[in-house]
């Protein structure tokens, strides 16, 4: 069953899949899709035509500004930002106000399973790369890779992560989850599934 708090705000038009829930004072904005199964946390906002996947969690007072796309199960923590403007201005350079028509949207790109910090700012155009792990109050300016864990203002990565969460362990030429057992083999700075 589909949740809508009362105070929130969704467009008409925007998709909301079942078993999703929009808590209080959210906003979700005209053409935005969320898959099945999604929360959005109070006061967060989904702009305009932004995309979501199954399972995914965005918290609190996040702001998923368009045109972001996030893949099946990506977590995003309180008070993100994903933001849509590379060279932002109130006004143009004749000190005019600016409208919506004087610039072109970039987004943001979260691959599945990413996880996204409290705090954490992603400046458009970004790819965040599957089970990776953005740290809390990072800056992430650049490409993150998959299974990364990315902390520091700019982000840098520090770690390897596995789909469970927690720091990979090396163990002779692989990386090992300490949960899960799953091995990765590291080749020049990507982080790939073993094969079995």
């Amino acid at each position: 069953m589909t949740t809508i708090a009362a105070s929130a705000d969704v467009a008409d038009d925007a998709t909301i899949g079942e078993g999703s829930k929009v808590w209080h004072l959210a906003q979700v904005r005209e053409g935005a899709r969320l898959g099945e199964n999604c929360i959005v946390g109070r006061g967060a906002y989904i702009g305009s035509g932004v995309v979501m996947g199954d399972n995914c969690k965005v918290q609190n007072y996040a702001l998923v500004y368009e045109p972001a796309e996030l893949g099946q199960g990506v977590f995003i923590g309180p008070a993100v930002v994903l933001t849509n403007d590379t060279y932002p201005r109130a006004v143009g350079p004749d000190g005019s106000l600016k409208s919506a028509r004087d610039w072109t949207p970039v987004g943001v790109t979260i691959r599945d399973g990413a996880s996204i910090g409290a705090r954490a700012v992603c400046v458009a155009p970004v790819t965040i790369g599957r089970w990776a792990t953005v740290a809390a109050g990072a800056v992430v300016t650049k490409d993150v890779p998959d299974f990364a864990l990315v902390a520091g203002v700019p982000a840098r990565r520090i770690r390897w992560v596995g789909k469970a969460g927690v720091p990979l362990e090396q163990r002779g030429d692989a990386w090992v989850c300490p949960e899960t057992g799953e091995r990765y083999i590291e080749d020049a700075g990507i982080l790939r599934e073993e094969q079995s």
